[in-house]
């Protein structure tokens, strides 16, 4: 079943925290559609943006074959701290290691660094009497009587979802499975997570990480997709619907809701399946992508046509996005740095007289001041209201109308004012409502004030991505940005120069590019197990029954989706030498193992070793800890696309004043409207490129050609 198989019609919807955004493929053709996010109903945001599109494309709810759906909403329930009311049944004695976390400080000089706390609070992690050994024997009986104790209390508390999370239970799960019989007798109507289940790997904090977050947010997922459910079916929708997972797979409502927090990063994955597809039709072989939307930014690097990965990630980081300020989570991601730097990212000066951009953001309601629905404070989207960069009248299609004047007046109250510029505008809450929506001239306060606003966002993102080249060992300068979102086109051009950066691609639809990534995605699921190893003892029948274990439990979910297609295996083990504290992942042949495979996990575990770190350490054994199994229907990558030779620049049909910061004043820049330019066009910078869904600025430093795809590629001019 993969997309485009069913009746040829594929739908995806991508719910983020500012914009909803829906695109319906039917063969080469595509529509698209952006809604404002419907909080706290998200499902009614979907509805709308599935129904537009339809209405667009002139077809009914029965005639699409696929839905695709990727959201934000867990991810934002845990930033936001709303999810459930949450208990944890762990192992007597460790009541605190959630708290305790990894013992270290991730700021040294701050003497009042502060950690996130735990999702659960201390009274309500409550601990039950027994033990098991590393290996997964029994060292103390699970004493029911002290389960059964907990059901008073846990009915007392008005508790709403619970998290077991045992010590070793990844070796043993018996008794974790005994405790959830209990309590579930107890209270039927209250979802229970097990570690064994969530996370079943070693190390203690980050598997009662990752399950207490997924209990966290269960209610409200699977709530959300329940009512979803019943509403596509009263709509008229008969199709299967498919969920995307953090990894940038698809999987089934089902499984969605046993485990929700796999769909953390499922927005942001759509995005970088995109870039990972545009690379393959450009021929370009190191990429970074950069997708800035309305509440955040994120940026992923790929190599090979290949987005990097990883088995573990941090969420909400709080503390200047510094690691391990966040709850870490072992689920299998697209690894990529996310900071809250977006279209609604508010601006605002603190005590020490600085512009500051981010995180917090006004989303969908309020909005930004120039939504004129009640949002008082600026935004970046005021920012580049200001300075021209976004046509009033065409944003979001024209379903979103603009107050200009509103966003002129909240950067001078909130920005201007407190830095000292000359307020010769009325104040946000003085303004007119009668002429917010009239675009005059912005002043000089609001103007200086939206120009500063930009830089930082701008300057924010880039180091970003430095921080995140650094951290994963890429460089950035021969590299080329594939920009997509609402908000990315804007800022691309200035990004990618402070970044050293020369070429730049947005792609058709940049706008909503994560939706349209979805419709590239594979139908796959990954399974993990920590199992001890020791190479000196290896025991091939044990690995083989592992794994075949693995590929039962994995292909049970795959099959929902991809029916009898053949299927791709990728199986991998983390391996460390003997004695040391993390594990290195080498990549392991599909078939079974023999006693003389010994020599192969050695070797491979050796290049991969040596990759990294320049060496080996002779005469220790090695040991293997976890191992994983993935399954996918895959999709092969597009064909290169054929170059085309740049044509003569065609006329605009008009031009429009943009604020150029270098010179300090207004400038006429030609406006082009994407849908009329053909492949081959050649735009000398400065130019406005207006489309539905966003609007790409291509600055005095840059030209831009269309590609044979309709793409367009910036690339930067030879400066004297």
């Amino acid at each position: 079943m993969e997309p485009g198989d069913i009746r040829g019609m594929t739908l995806a919807i991508d719910i983020g925290g500012t914009f909803t955004d829906a695109v319906l493929e039917m063969g080469g053709q595509r529509h698209a559609a952006k809604v404002l996010t419907t909080s706290p109903d998200p499902d009614r945001g979907f509805l709308e943006s599935a129904l537009q599109v339809l209405k667009r494309a002139s077809l009914a709810a029965s005639d699409v074959g696929l839905i695709i759906h990727g959201t934000t909403l867990a991810t934002n329930a845990i930033i936001e701290r709303k999810g459930a009311r949450l208990a944890l049944i762990c192992t007597e004695g460790m009541r605190d290691s959630l708290e305790m976390a990894y013992e270290h400080r991730f700021e040294q000089s701050d003497l009042f660094m502060e950690r996130p706390p735990p999702l659960v609070p201390r009274h309500l992690r409550l601990p039950v009497r027994e033990r098991l050994a590393a290996d997964g024997s029994v060292l103390i009986p699970l004493d029911e009587a002290s389960v059964q104790r907990l059901v008073p209390v846990l009915e007392d508390a008005g508790v709403e979802s619970v998290a077991i999370g045992l010590i070793h239970s990844y070796a043993n799960p018996a008794h974790e499975r005994r405790v959830a019989q209990i309590l579930g007798r107890h209270l039927p109507d209250v979802p229970i997570s097990l570690s064994s289940d969530v996370s079943p790997e070693i190390r203690e904090y980050d598997r009662l990480s990752t399950t207490t977050a997924n209990a966290y947010v269960q209610p409200l997922m699977a709530g959300f997709l329940s009512r979803l459910e019943v509403s596509l079916t009263q709509q008229g929708f008969r199709c299967p619907v498919l969920l995307m997972m953090s990894s940038g797979g698809m999987t089934t409502l089902e499984v969605a809701r046993r485990f929700p927090v796999r769909l953390v990063e499922s927005g942001p994955a759509g995005g970088a399946i995109l870039a990972k597809t545009i690379a393959a039709e450009c021929g370009l072989r190191q990429v970074v992508s950069f997708d800035m939307g309305g509440t955040t930014a994120k940026i992923c690097f790929l190599d090979d046509y290949q987005p990097q990965m990883s088995r573990a990630f941090e969420v909400a980081r709080h503390y200047r996005f510094l690691k391990g300020s966040g709850l870490p989570l072992r689920i299998p991601v697209i690894d990529m740095v996310e900071i809250g730097a977006g279209g609604g990212s508010i601006a605002a000066v603190d005590q020490l007289r600085r512009l500051t951009v981010g995180p917090e953001s006004a989303g969908s309601n309020p909005g930004p001041a120039c939504y004129d629905r009640g949002g008082r404070r600026p935004t970046v989207t005021d920012a580049d209201v200001v300075m021209g960069r976004i046509d009033p009248d065409r944003f979001a299609g024209g379903h979103v109308a603009l107050a200009p004047s509103a966003a002129a007046a909240a950067l001078v109250e909130h920005v201007g004012r407190p830095l000292g510029f000359l307020a010769d505008v009325p104040s946000s809450a003085a303004a007119s409502r009668a002429d917010a929506r009239a675009e005059l001239p912005a002043s000089p306060a609001a103007v200086t004030s939206a120009s500063g606003v930009a830089e930082i966002v701008d300057e924010n993102m880039a180091n970003a991505a430095r921080v995140h080249g650094i951290e994963s060992g890429k460089e950035l300068a021969s590299r080329t940005l594939i920009a997509f979102g609402g908000a990315a086109p804007l800022h691309a051009c200035r990004v990618a120069e402070k970044l050293g950066i020369g070429r730049i691609v947005i792609p058709a639809g940049a706008g909503v590019g994560s939706a349209i990534g979805f419709l590239r995605a594979e139908i796959a699921y990954e399974v993990v197990r920590t199992r001890y190893v020791d190479l000196r003892h290896f025991d091939p029948e044990a690995v083989n029954d592992l794994f075949a274990g693995m590929r039962a439990e994995t292909e049970a979910v795959v099959r929902l989706g991809a029916g009898d297609s053949a299927l791709t295996e990728t199986r991998t083990v983390s391996m460390r030498y003997r004695g040391q504290g993390h594990e290195v992942t080498v990549a392991l042949p599909i078939r079974a193992f023999a006693p003389a495979d010994a020599q192969l996990f050695l070797e491979s575990f050796e290049r991969a070793y040596r990759l990294l770190y320049g060496r080996t350490i002779p005469r220790l054994s090695l040991e293997a800890m976890s191992w994983s199994l993935s399954l996918a229907k895959s999709r092969a990558l597009p064909e290169r696309a054929t170059d085309v030779a740049p044509s003569k620049r065609p006329a605009a049909s008009r031009t429009r004043a943009i604020f150029d910061s270098d010179l300090g004043a207004f400038a006429d820049v030609p406006v082009y409207a994407r849908s009329e330019l053909s492949p081959g066009a050649f735009l000398p910078g400065p130019v406005l490129i207006v489309e539905d869904e966003t609007s790409s600025l291509v600055n005095k430093n840059h030209d831009v050609l269309v590609n044979a795809l309709g793409y367009l590629v910036l690339t930067r001019k030879e400066l004297p």
